[in-house]
C-alpha cells in the first residue's frame, strides 16, 4: 500500500510539474482575447501559392472546398489549386476537376496523407513546377475556406517569414452532438491556448492535420514529405522542433473542418491519433531530449513543449489506473482487514482521478467557449450545454489510448456528408 501511495504521488507531481507551463499559455490565451492588436497592411508582395487537398473519395464535400478557395480575396493567377485523388473509386477527380481543380491521380497500396503529399511534391518537381511556389497550403477535403485565408496567411508570411504556418482550426458541424463539439472544442482551445501563446513567446508551434502552410524552401530542404507515421503532421512538427525550423501562426486565417458525428467514427480516427502518438515516442523521444539537453541549443523549450505533448501524460495516467485497478483486483485474494484498507484507498483514488479529470477539461472547455463564443457556429444553449459534455469527449481519450498500445492501427478513410447542409459560409 505505501509503495502504491508513492508511487502515485510521483507520477501527479511529475505530470504536474511537466505541464505546468501551459498554465502559463492559458493563462496568456485569455489575455490575448483583451488586446486589440491593430490591422497593419500587408506591405510585402502577392506571392504565388498553391493550395493542396489530399481526398479519397470525397465527391459529397471536394466541390464546395474548392468553391470556397476560388473566393478567396487573393489575386487570382496566383492561386492555383491542386486535388490529389488518391486511390478514389468514386468521382471524387471528375467533381474536382469540374469544380476547377488541377487533378493528380495516385494509385498505391502506401495509405494515408503524407504518402500523398510526397507523390504530389515528386510530381510537381518532374514537372518543373516546384520553383513556381513560394509556397503550399495543405487541406483536408471536407474543409471550408474563409474569404481571407490566403490573403492573412501572406501576410503574416511577409511580416515574420515563417517556413511553416498552422491557422486557426474552427467547425462546420460543432453543434451536431456531443461529439463534433468535443473535437471543436479541443482545435480552438489548440488555436487560442498553445498556438497563439507560442508565437507571442517566439517558440514553435505545432501543425494540426489541416489548413496549414509549408515553404517551398522547406520542402526542398526535406526532400519533399518523409512523414509516414500514422500521424503525420505531429511528426512533421516534431522534425522541425529538431531541426530549429519554426511553424508560426496565422491567427487571422481561419478553416472550417468536419468533426465525426458518431462514436465509431470518433474511435477509429482517435485510435490512429493515439496510435501514431506512441509510434512518435518510440522514433523521436530520444531526439527531442537530445534537442533539449544539447549544450547551445537552440529552441529547445520548442522541443520540450513536442515532448510533452506527444508523450507521457496520458501514458501516465493509463498506467497508474491500470497499476490501481490490478492492485484493486488482486486484493481481494488477501485477508478481509487488508483488503478493505486496499479497497477503500484504491476506489478513493480511481474516482477522485476520475473527478480531476472531468474538472480539469470542465475548466478548458469553458474559458475556451467563453473566449470563442463568437466564433461559435451555435446557439447560446448548444454551446453551454457541451461545456458539460467536453470532459467526458476528453474521458473516452483514456479506453482509446489502452486500446492503441496493444492494437494494429492502419489509415482508415473518415467519411464526410457536411456538403449535405444549407451551405452558410
Amino acid at each position: 500500500m505505501t509503495t502504491l501511495k508513492i508511487l502515485n504521488t510521483i507520477v501527479l507531481v511529475i505530470m504536474t510539474f511537466a505541464l505546468l507551463y501551459q498554465v502559463v499559455f492559458m493563462l496568456i490565451g485569455f489575455l490575448l482575447k483583451f488586446y486589440k492588436e491593430e490591422a497593419k497592411p500587408d506591405k510585402g508582395p502577392f506571392h504565388r501559392y498553391a493550395a493542396v487537398i489530399s481526398a479519397r473519395n470525397e465527391e459529397n464535400v471536394i466541390g464546395q472546398l474548392i468553391a470556397s478557395l476560388k473566393r478567396q480575396d487573393y489575386p487570382k493567377d496566383l492561386l492555383d489549386i491542386y486535388v490529389i485523388a488518391d486511390n478514389c473509386t468514386d468521382q471524387t477527380a471528375l467533381v474536382a476537376k469540374n469544380a476547377g481543380a488541377i487533378v493528380i491521380e495516385r494509385y498505391s497500396d502506401l495509405r494515408g496523407k503524407g504518402y500523398a503529399l510526397d507523390y504530389f511534391f515528386k510530381h510537381l518537381a518532374l514537372k518543373g513546377k516546384r520553383e513556381d511556389y513560394t509556397g503550399y497550403f495543405v487541406f483536408d477535403a471536407d474543409n471550408i475556406v474563409d474569404q481571407n485565408f490566403v490573403k492573412a496567411m501572406n501576410a503574416t508570411y511577409n511580416e515574420k517569414g515563417y517556413l511553416a504556418m498552422t491557422s486557426y482550426r474552427n467547425s462546420k458541424n460543432f453543434d451536431d452532438n456531443w461529439i463534433s463539439a468535443g473535437y471543436s472544442t479541443w482545435f480552438m482551445r489548440e488555436a487560442q491556448f498553445l498556438n497563439y501563446p507560442r508565437s507571442i513567446l517566439g517558440t514553435t508551434c505545432a501543425i494540426s492535420g489541416t489548413g496549414f502552410f509549408v515553404s517551398e524552401k522547406l520542402v526542398k530542404k526535406n526532400g519533399g514529405w518523409p512523414y509516414h507515421l500514422l500521424t503525420e503532421d505531429i511528426e512533421f512538427s516534431v522534425n522541425c522542433a529538431i531541426n530549429g525550423d519554426q511553424i508560426g501562426y496565422c491567427k487571422d486565417a481561419m478553416v472550417y473542418d468536419e468533426q465525426p458525428i458518431t462514436f465509431k467514427q470518433s474511435f477509429t480516427q482517435r485510435l490512429r491519433w493515439s496510435k501514431g502518438f506512441y509510434q512518435i515516442n518510440l522514433r523521436y523521444t530520444f531526439r527531442l531530449l537530445k534537442k533539449i539537453f544539447a549544450k547551445g541549443s537552440k529552441r529547445r523549450f520548442g522541443a520540450y513543449d513536442l515532448l510533452m505533448v506527444t508523450a507521457p501524460s496520458m501514458f501516465l495516467t493509463l498506467f497508474t489506473i491500470l497499476i490501481n485497478a490490478f492492485v484493486l483486483i488482486t486484493c481481494l485474494s488477501e485477508p478481509s482487514y487488508k483488503a478493505l484498507q486496499t479497497v477503500d484507498y484504491t476506489t478513493d483514488y480511481l474516482l477522485l482521478s476520475l473527478l480531476n479529470y472531468y474538472l480539469l477539461f470542465l475548466a478548458c472547455g469553458a474559458i475556451t467557449i467563453f473566449c470563442e463564443w463568437k466564433k461559435i457556429r451555435s446557439d447560446a444553449l448548444h454551446k453551454i450545454f457541451y461545456i458539460f459534455t467536453f470532459p467526458l469527449f476528453m474521458m473516452t481519450y483514456i479506453p482509446i489510448a489502452l486500446v492503441a498500445l496493444f492494437k494494429k492501427v492502419e489509415w482508415k478513410q473518415i467519411h464526410h456528408f457536411a456538403a449535405d447542409k444549407p451551405n452558410s459560409f
